[in-house]
């Protein structure tokens, strides 16, 4: 079997590649496993040396849509599965419009015509986000987003996610391969360099502090998030790739479970983890701009269609920040962690 991630070399394409290379086989859509022989890493960046260090691994580098206009790129005609998660982040696209609809909207429809052309049908996963769903006085969101919630995008990032998944719902439809669209949740806690996400803090406010600097927490206490650590978040995405056609269900997006909780909550169980020392590293000077992305964005999900296809949410994000840590030991510097 050969599979294709794009965005391969980011902090979730290299977990899923490590995770399949663990695995050694998949199964796709209900079919028999079969042994993975081959991952393609598409993505701007050379992958993590462990990675470009196994046989499997073939990279690909450089930008995804010169990538994809290259008819000699003999790869995407060989896949049978691919996993898109490259993309611009929230706050790059709001910053960058013409970035947004050339990396997240052109690139996503360039691929879904190469995967066309090849007339194979393979799996693919397409990695939308939570954004897809937005506040706004005109028409607030519910309390709880449920499977059937309309998606109403406040930010071009989610506007741009939502037209992959009607994309990638209507190439299913026609019967040119078989999609799968899976919502992310906000991810945390994600290891290495921040992102131009706007999300990012939310990962920087438990990563930093670990690591013994300052961080910034630049919305209120109160704030409402729908977190899923990087573990849940493969989980998921592997799960949309395995599924049959009769458990996957409707062409719909897939919401995956996440675990509700508040910035205060996190910062809480940063001190119950490791210390109050932690948490005083933490910088509660508001930014508007990373608010009013934010705010829009729901806290509260009910996922039964992800639980019927066996997906739990994180039990505590005390468990999300202890697994972070037991993960990532190189990375805590604060004293007395474990």
């Amino acid at each position: 079997m050969h599979i294709v991630i794009t965005g391969g070399a980011g902090f979730l394409g290299a977990r899923l590649a490590r995770t399949l290379l663990q695995q050694g086989r998949l199964s796709l859509a209900g079919a028999p496993p079969q042994s993975i022989s081959r991952i393609t890493l598409v993505d701007r960046a050379a992958p993590p040396a462990d990675l470009e260090a196994d046989a499997r691994i073939t990279a690909a580098t450089g930008d995804l849509n010169e990538q994809l206009a290259r008819p000699e790129a003999a790869f995407w005609r060989e896949a049978d599965a691919v996993f898109h998660l490259a993309a611009a982040v929230s706050g790059e696209c709001e910053a960058d419009f013409d970035l947004g609809m050339r990396s997240n909207f052109a690139a996503t429809h360039a691929l879904l015509e190469r995967v066309r052309a090849l007339g194979t049908k393979p799996v693919l996963v397409f990695a939308s986000s939570l954004a897809v769903f937005g506040d706004s006085p005109e028409q607030p969101l519910p309390k709880v987003i449920e499977d059937h919630t309309l998606p109403t995008p406040q930010t071009s990032y989610g506007i741009q996610k939502f037209i992959g998944e009607q994309l990638v719902a209507d190439f299913t439809r026609k019967g040119f391969l078989r999609g799968r669209s899976v919502r992310l949740m906000t991810v945390s806690v994600r290891p290495g360099k921040p992102n131009g996400a706007a999300s990012g803090f939310f990962s920087g406010m438990i990563r930093e502090p670990l690591a013994g600097l300052r961080a910034a927490c630049p919305v209120p206490d109160a704030t409402p998030v729908a977190i899923a650590s990087p573990a849940r978040t493969i989980e998921g995405i592997l799960r949309a790739a395995e599924a049959t056609d009769a458990e996957w269900g409707p062409r719909t997006a897939l919401n995956l479970p996440s675990l509700p909780t508040t910035v205060g909550d996190m910062a809480a169980a940063l001190e119950r983890v490791a210390g109050k020392a932690a948490g005083a590293l933490l910088d509660r000077t508001p930014d508007p701009a990373i608010m009013r992305i934010v705010k829009s964005w729901p806290g509260h999900f009910e996922t039964a269609r992800a639980r019927a296809l066996g997906l739990a949410a994180d039990r505590s994000f005390d468990e999300v920040v202890r697994e972070y840590v037991r993960e990532n030991p190189d990375a805590i510097k604060l004293p007395g962690v474990a």
